[in-house]
């Protein structure tokens, strides 16, 4: 009896002490490194005529990882490179530059960032000593101005060795609601739908290839990350604009494979709308921040990031719309 007794105290235990781990800690984001021989999570692969991208972690930003947990692309035109994302460090963005010159010999001429977050950004610095021009949002900007320094510091204590050479830049030019620009004769077009997961988001399109580099506009397999300044109302409205324009498009997201409108609109909208549909009933019962944390959310939980983010973005959309 004894024994049996120790052993299901055993059990239980380590049942407990698993369920404790966030899902990093457990496994479930797959490989932590895609590419051991270089920075980069993962190696880019052609998308599209034009379009090559390289796929980073779905998992918080790690030394292993390199910060390299979004999307790093590059768009190869007759005349020169615009890449789009300098990266979370200057490693980061050299491991990138030494495999777009395996593709072509042409320069990079440009870099747009989706935001001002740090892996979007503070590899430009890379960037910027190769001569390319950088192009964001004014609200980026914004960002970089009033958090930069922050960001770096915080990606400097995580990367190690790898941030070494890293410095914050600004944007060379920035734009707010439209950029185009010309990669000898193929147009790109950099533009902001409105508001939606952080300041100064931006997607790229590529007219030609019927491929939108969405940046955070778009989610899936990877929770949205809800800010304190996040307006999830707007974040709709935006959305929505933005499928107007790209319906029947290739989608490369901010975080995540390359897939479709169709698959973006579940892990995007859909999930907004859940959440506000949540929040709207408790402050409709007079309830509570703690009953917003409460929301049952398992039908995500099979997302990378539910554990990080869940509790959080509930949080977060109660605090707001309770001043709608």
């Amino acid at each position: 009896m004894f024994s049996w007794i120790f052993a299901v105290t055993l059990f239980t235990s380590a049942t407990v002490a698993a369920q404790q781990k966030t899902a990093l800690e457990r496994g479930e984001y797959g490989p932590l490194d895609k590419a051991p021989d270089s920075a980069l999570y993962d190696l880019p692969v052609k998308v599209s005529d034009h379009v090559y991208t390289a796929i980073g972690a779905t998992q918080p930003p790690t030394r292993l990882n390199a910060g390299h947990n979004n999307n790093l692309s590059f768009v190869i035109g007759s005349e020169s490179v615009l890449v789009v994302n300098g990266g979370a460090n200057n490693a980061l963005a050299r491991a990138l530059h030494f495999e777009i010159k395996k593709m072509t010999d042409l320069p990079v001429r440009y870099v747009i960032s989706e935001n001002g977050q740090g892996h979007a950004i503070l590899g430009n610095h890379y960037w910027e000593s190769q001569g390319a021009v950088l192009i964001g949002h004014v609200d980026a900007q914004d960002e970089i101005d009033e958090k930069g320094f922050g960001v770096l510091n915080r990606m400097r204590e995580y990367a190690q060795e790898l941030a070494q050479d890293t410095e914050l830049v600004n944007f060379d030019i920035t734009f707010e609601d439209q950029y185009i620009l010309e990669l000898g004769d193929l147009e790109i077009v950099a533009k902001t739908y409105g508001s939606a997961h952080s300041p100064g988001d931006v997607s790229v399109l590529v007219p030609e290839d019927r491929l939108v580099l969405a940046g955070d506009m778009a989610f899936h397999i990877r929770m949205p990350p809800i800010f304190g300044d996040t307006d999830t109302a707007l974040w709709i409205e935006s959305f929505e604009r933005f499928v107007e324009e790209v319906a029947g498009w290739v989608v490369v997201p901010g975080h995540g494979g390359v897939t479709d409108v169709a698959t973006v609109t579940v892990g995007t909208k859909d999930y907004l709308l859940f959440l506000r549909s949540q929040v709207q009933g408790i402050l409709e019962a007079g309830g509570s921040l703690d009953d917003a944390y409460k929301i049952d959310q398992s039908r995500y939980q099979h997302w990378h990031t539910y554990d990080e983010l869940a509790a959080r973005n509930a949080g977060r959309v109660f605090e707001r719309m309770e001043f709608e």
